[in-house]
């Protein structure tokens, strides 16, 4: 259950997670904010207004981990858009002339 000065938010991997949580409220309410973690997700902690700290799932931490430390190659090689062909050919304009 959220408090009057939490804010509810939409989760996705590229987002801030779904509830926001002003530290004294999460400090007071720490076995919500820990039951909230294991059953609706990552939780994220404000302090003087400013986002500060995600509170999350072991296992969702690590996933994040192993990602991080994938190559940068792999990562290109997952990319949606490997095999689309790029025009990398540069213009032949020398740009425009100007008074100095």
């Amino acid at each position: 259950m959220k408090s009057r000065s939490d804010k509810k938010k939409n989760f996705s991997p590229t987002s801030k997670p779904e509830f926001v949580w002003q530290l004294q409220s999460a400090k007071a309410r720490f076995s919500e904010l820990f039951r909230l973690v294991h059953d609706k997700g990552p939780q994220l902690i404000t302090r003087q207004g400013r986002d500060t700290v995600v509170v999350m799932k072991l296992e969702e931490y690590e996933k994040l981990l192993s990602r991080a430390n994938k190559p940068l190659i792999d990562f290109f090689r997952q990319s949606p858009l490997v095999g689309v062909e790029l025009d990398l050919t540069r213009s032949k304009d020398s740009g425009r002339d100007i008074e100095i």
